[in-house]
């Protein structure tokens, strides 16, 4: 089978490419290397021993994509491609719902004219805005506290009417919770452009000497140590989402289906921390500044109805999910650069 993955080259698209070779599928990638770096496709011969179809295109150019479908044999489609920094979609909202809303119906439309039916989404727990009740179930009411989250929500929204619309067409809709770690060889990783938003590669560049210290957003939470407790998932686990939703769409499902992917574990900040220092033999100087606007204390997934239905369940722990973020970084101090 050949899969498409737009945005393939980032950070969770590359693991997801991994898994899908080394399960015999087919690859083709679309990227247009904004935020992930060319040298990701040598690292993912390297550790598979097989190429993949690149495309360098935005996805939102429909005749680019056009001719990518002309010339591969595409069967479903897994989609990455979008801008994806919180803060950035706050200071900038109109690229946000540009960029993140243009890729998916320039993708749509493309897809129907070649009469691809299948689509994995790459949507975010940031759809069910600050939550009332934690663990987060699918049912759930969403709503969003910033551009970003929207446009997942929008994005979300579009897929399923395109199922109304289109009987034979197939949307799983993948909602992630905090993909941490890295592919076990080292070679491939989270690289963020700047000053990292995310806990965990901030917390691996300053064991590596690029940041000082870690600030930690709040310790009054009501929390077991006040910290901000969320679902941290090992980003393989959740590559390995994507092969079961592919396989579940391959067994007939249509319409639209929702899936968390999370461990339904919560660990607080200062968790992490301690962990990483543990497992990796590092200390990580910290210091507690004032709570983010925005933050909310806990964040879980209920990850029972992908256990049950896509028979997925997360196998890595946070000892795993912190040595591979250090093996990693401590290979690529400065990431793929």
């Amino acid at each position: 089978m050949k899969v498409l993955l737009t945005g393939g080259a980032g950070y969770i698209g590359s693991h997801t490419c991994v898994e899908l070779l080394n399960n015999g599928y087919e690859v083709v990638i679309a990227d247009n290397f904004d935020n992930a770096s060319e040298k990701v496709i040598d690292r993912i011969k390297q550790i598979t021993g097989k190429t993949v179809d690149v495309y360098k295109i935005d996805v939102a150019d429909k005749e680019a994509l056009r001719e990518l479908f002309s010339q591969c044999d595409i069967e479903a489609v897994i989609h990455f491609a979008g801008y994806k920094a919180v803060g950035e979609s706050v200071a900038k909202p109109t690229m946000y719902y540009r960029n993140n809303l243009d890729t998916t119906l320039t993708l749509l439309e493309v897809m129907s004219e070649f009469n691809v039916k299948k689509i994995v989404f790459s949507s975010s727990a940031t759809v069910y805005g600050v939550p009332k009740v934690v663990p987060l179930k699918e049912g759930m009411p969403t709503s969003c506290t910033n551009p970003y989250g929207w446009t997942k929500l929008f994005n979300e929204q579009i897929l399923t009417d395109a199922t109304v619309a289109d009987k034979e067409l197939s949307v799983v809709l993948l909602r992630y919770f905090n993909p941490i770690g890295a592919h076990k060889s080292g070679l491939i990783g989270e690289s963020p452009n700047g000053v990292p938003n995310n806990l965990m590669p901030y917390i691996t560049q300053v064991a590596v000497g690029k940041r000082e210290k870690l600030g930690v957003f709040g310790d009054d939470y009501d929390t077991p140590d006040g910290t901000g407790v969320r679902d941290y998932i090992h980003v393989v686990d959740l590559a390995n989402g994507h092969l079961k939703a592919l396989e579940y769409i391959n067994n007939g499902h249509k319409g639209t289906e929702i899936f968390n992917l999370g461990t339904g574990t919560g660990y607080s900040v200062l968790d992490i921390v301690k962990t990483f220092s543990k497992v990796n033999d590092l200390e990580i100087p910290y210091a507690i500044m004032e709570r983010r606007a925005g933050d909310v204390a806990i964040v879980t997934a209920d990850p029972e109805k992908a256990n049950k239905q896509l028979n997925w369940t997360a196998n890595f722990g946070l000892d795993d999910m912190c040595r591979d973020s250090w093996n990693w970084q401590k290979n690529n101090p400065n990431g793929y650069d």
